[in-house]
């Protein structure tokens, strides 16, 4: 009994040792858009007029799905597609992505107006009303994504809004998706990025730098979704993709590990951590 209350003793005490705050470090990858890249203004919606354009100078594709129409009224467009149903199937498999395969690592409130964000995946609960300047500064490979209505429902309104790239990020065709449960509307905006809504798309005045995507929420044997184009100007830019790194603040300073530029305290209970004493993590630990 007293060699069994010992070996009891000491898994409780082993596994007391490995239970340490971890710090995850996991890569996902930007979504594919496939034949959907480059199209300045994308939808899936069946009405005439699922793509309208006005006034506007279009630099890049448009295309619906059979039997939607594209209405120009006064604009400059590159091309016109109007059996876009590779580009939509496409489309919806990015769509879902991001909403189902993209964990959020930071939540945001508020206009945005005056914030400054580097790369990383950005979740509003419900609708976002944006405002002033945002600021996107990081490397030339960096990706922002940003995630509206991850309960279900939300919209994306933008008003006097502009979207910035700062860093060796601002030479770069932006690598920024905006998913959103439900429509986007853009008034008198400078906005970047590849907006994929679920719902419908209305840009009117300011410029557009991306790539309009509306009608997420349906299927390809029920697409849905319309844009509509005022007096802007778009310029389709197909982003590269990439890596998008989510980090979590806590550190796993397990013999072994490799570095990790936090430093967690006394995680041993019995000893310093691995940072402490001078040791390296993963150098291969914490020094004897």
């Amino acid at each position: 009994m007293k060699r069994l209350m010992m070996r009891l003793l000491f898994l409780v005490s082993f596994a007391a040792l490995l239970y340490v705050p971890i710090a995850v470090f996991t890569t996902g990858f930007a979504p594919f858009l496939g034949a959907a890249s480059g199209f300045a203004a994308l939808a899936g919606g069946s009405a005439a007029g699922a793509v309208t354009c006005t006034a506007s100078t279009v630099t890049g594709s448009m295309g619906v799905v059979l039997p939607g129409t594209v209405v120009n009224t006064g604009c400059t467009v590159g091309t016109v597609n109007t059996n876009a149903t590779a580009a939509y199937a496409d489309f919806l498999n990015a769509y879902d992505a991001l909403q189902f395969n993209t964990t959020c690592d930071e939540t945001l409130t508020g206009t945005l107006a005056g914030v400054t964000l580097t790369p990383g995946v950005y979740c509003f609960p419900a609708a976002a009303t944006l405002t002033g300047t945002l600021t996107l500064d990081g490397p030339a490979d960096g990706v922002w994504i940003f995630k509206i209505g991850i309960g279900g429902t939300g919209a994306l309104t933008g008003t006097n809004f502009s979207v910035v790239m700062a860093g060796a990020a601002a030479g770069t065709c932006p690598n920024v998706y905006w998913w959103v449960a439900q429509a986007a509307t853009l008034t008198t905006s400078n906005f970047l990025g590849t907006i994929l809504a679920g719902e419908d798309i209305t840009i009117t005045g300011g410029t557009f730098t991306g790539e309009a995507l509306a009608g997420g929420a349906g299927t390809t044997w029920a697409p849905t979704g319309a844009v509509t184009l005022t007096n802007s100007t778009i310029r389709a830019c197909a982003p590269a993709g990439g890596p998008v790194v989510h980090v979590r603040t806590k550190c796993n300073q397990g013999v072994g590990n490799g570095p990790e530029g936090c430093d967690p305290g006394n995680s041993n209970n019995h000893n310093p951590s691995n940072d402490e004493r001078g040791g390296t993590p993963g150098n291969p630990g914490r020094k004897k």
